[in-house]
């Protein structure tokens, strides 16, 4: 569930107007819950950048790092990052991809890595 939220979080920025260049920072937290049991949290605290690709798609990178922070577990500190595109098909549809991963902090346990891609009909 964290990751399905970071995810639909970080394509935000491919359809917020106007694409602009340049360096930024994200620091966004995501909590979990199934029914009413709380999972946990994590704090991605990530330097990116952005810019178009020609005049109808742009791209972000970023990377850094997650904050884990498991409901009565440890917290530990883990490289991430996520890499997306997005670009208009017509002035009301838009599609997106995203690829991405958070470390484990585990030794012998391979970190995660997602994959997301969309459609946004705007009206």
């Amino acid at each position: 569930m964290i990751k399905s939220t970071i995810a639909a979080l970080a394509a935000a920025p491919l359809f917020a107007g106007a694409a602009m260049a340049g360096p930024y920072v994200n620091v966004e937290a995501n909590s979990g819950w199934t029914g009413s049991n709380y999972g946990g949290t994590a704090i991605d605290t990530h330097v990116g950048y952005e810019g178009p690709i020609g005049e109808s798609a742009s791209y972000y990178v970023q990377g850094g790092a997650t904050i884990k922070m498991p409901d009565g577990g440890n917290t530990d500190t883990v490289p991430s990052g996520k890499a997306g595109i997005g670009v208009s098909l017509t002035d009301a549809l838009g599609a997106y991809g995203e690829v991405s991963f958070v470390g484990s902090g585990v030794a012998g346990v391979d970190r995660g890595y997602g994959t997301k891609v969309g459609l946004k009909y705007s009206f």
